[in-house]
């Protein structure tokens, strides 16, 4: 019975998305007649105005600047001031209410038609024996100190190096100088940028390798499906694990765990002046930088499509999953062989405007590719990779190296939430359309 339930439940949220979607247009028909598409126009137009006005904020200074601010402010406020002298207003939230549940039902029937993707293969695996922990005290506000981390590890028989914050340490070599001296497990409580340095050691000599969530957005360890919320679980790996294996990404000779930026964003962040004021810096480099007045011009070929002169572009250890606000977020998988590429380009108010399509938008590419080369009219370019502001020579190879690094995780652990699927009426309408066959034996 439980089955015939999982597979009327796609169906039942299909159907519901339909009405819902049939309510929205519904409700404007029949309190605002006529004037149903004139509130529409209205509220599209209004969205629109927002976007240009955002962006002719980000490529003027000065007064335009604040222009264009005030008319991304405005935009919204004269759209609900004509909502409400027409007395429409109310009919216009129930409709966006609506059709919000639409959305909302249909992306809940596409993923449960879907199948859910195998998950990553994992193995039982006896503990280590001499396991090598590797932590930065600042990491996360503190993290190591606050849930006892150093104390913990070595009490389930880990060695632990806790970093010096007064210097600087090279982490690879402090990792290679304990795999020599005989460590069969390499850990990080730290960063993205440092567990990517001691990955590229433990792939390099076959070692498990061990995350945990000690840093401050540990993207790493939430696609790994670790507990970000208390770090000290992951050491359950030491006891109880299990292992995985999962995809590197390499940067030239240089691995990242998650990705790299090129463009603007890698621009801003190598400014000596970001780190004392990030917004006014921010601000002050991107109108350049958005109207290639400033900054290389770069060219991203990705298989067999180029695209040209982007202003960001991010290529990520596995490709990041659509539901989340431009594709950015989550990995479903971490072993898929590919890598992912996002690339932006907006070169007009327009343009901007079409951004709020998502990841329909002209102006946003979403390519997965073995291995992408981003050249540029500069010997070489800024880049962030896993976090940390390089420069680097052109033309910069990007490539996957599949299931190239041992993973030791806990058994149990909060694991990766499925995605939900990009919205598509079609198909939901054909999901909500299907005739349901009854469950095995005509029952149910």
């Amino acid at each position: 019975m439980s089955g015939s339930r999982s597979a009327l439940a796609p169906h039942w949220a299909a159907r519901m998305a339909v009405t819902a979607g049939l309510g929205a247009i519904v409700v404007l028909l029949l309190f605002a007649g006529l004037d149903s598409l004139l509130l529409v126009l209205v509220g599209a137009a209004g969205l629109a105005v927002t976007a240009a006005g955002v962006w002719w904020a980000l490529v003027h200074t000065g007064p335009v600047r604040a222009l264009a601010a005030f008319l991304a402010f405005a935009a919204p406020a004269v759209v609900v001031v004509l909502y409400v002298a027409a007395g429409l207003l109310w009919v216009v939230l129930v409709s966006l209410a609506l059709w919000v549940l639409a959305v909302f039902c249909g992306r809940v029937a596409l993923a449960g038609a879907e199948a859910a993707p195998a998950p990553s293969p994992e193995r039982p695996v006896a503990p280590p024996r001499r396991p090598y922990l590797i932590m930065n005290p600042r990491s996360g506000g503190g993290k190591v100190g606050r849930f006892r981390l150093r104390e913990k590890a070595e009490a389930l028989g880990a060695e632990v190096l806790v970093l010096d914050v007064t210097h600087q340490q090279d982490v690879a070599a402090l990792a290679r100088r304990a795999a020599d001296a005989g460590a069969d497990l390499l850990g990080v409580a730290g960063g993205d940028g440092t567990q990517a340095l001691v990955a590229a050691v433990a792939a390099e000599r076959d070692l498990p390798f061990m995350v945990i969530s000690a840093g401050t957005r540990n993207h790493f360890a939430l696609d790994l499906g670790l507990d970000r919320d208390d770090p000290s679980t992951c050491l359950d790996a030491l006891t109880d694990g299990v292992e995985l294996r999962i995809d590197l990404g390499f940067i030239n000779d240089r691995v990242f765990v998650n990705n790299a930026s090129f463009g603007a964003y890698a621009a801003v962040v190598q400014s000596p002046a970001y780190r004392d004021d990030k917004v006014h810096t921010t601000l002050q480099m991107l109108p350049d930088l958005l109207t290639h007045q400033y900054g290389p011009r770069l060219a991203v070929r990705a298989g067999g499509t180029t695209v040209e002169q982007p202003q960001a572009v991010l290529v990520s250890n596995n490709p990041y999953r659509t539901d989340d606000p431009a594709g950015l977020g989550r990995r479903d998988r971490l072993d898929s062989g590919n890598l992912g590429v996002l690339g932006v380009k907006v070169d007009s108010a327009a343009q901007a405007a079409g951004m709020l399509r998502g990841h329909r938008a002209p102006g946003l590419a979403q390519l997965t590719a073995r291995e992408v080369v981003v050249d540029a009219d500069a010997d070489a370019i800024p880049v962030g990779v896993d976090g940390e502001a390089l420069t680097l020579p052109t033309p910069v190879r990007c490539r996957i190296q599949q299931r190239a690094l041992r993973v030791r995780v806990p058994r149990d652990r909060p694991g990766v939430r499925r995605g939900r699927p990009p919205m598509d009426w079609r198909r939901v309408r054909r999901l909500a359309l299907t005739t349901i066959r009854r469950a095995e034996g005509h029952g149910g």
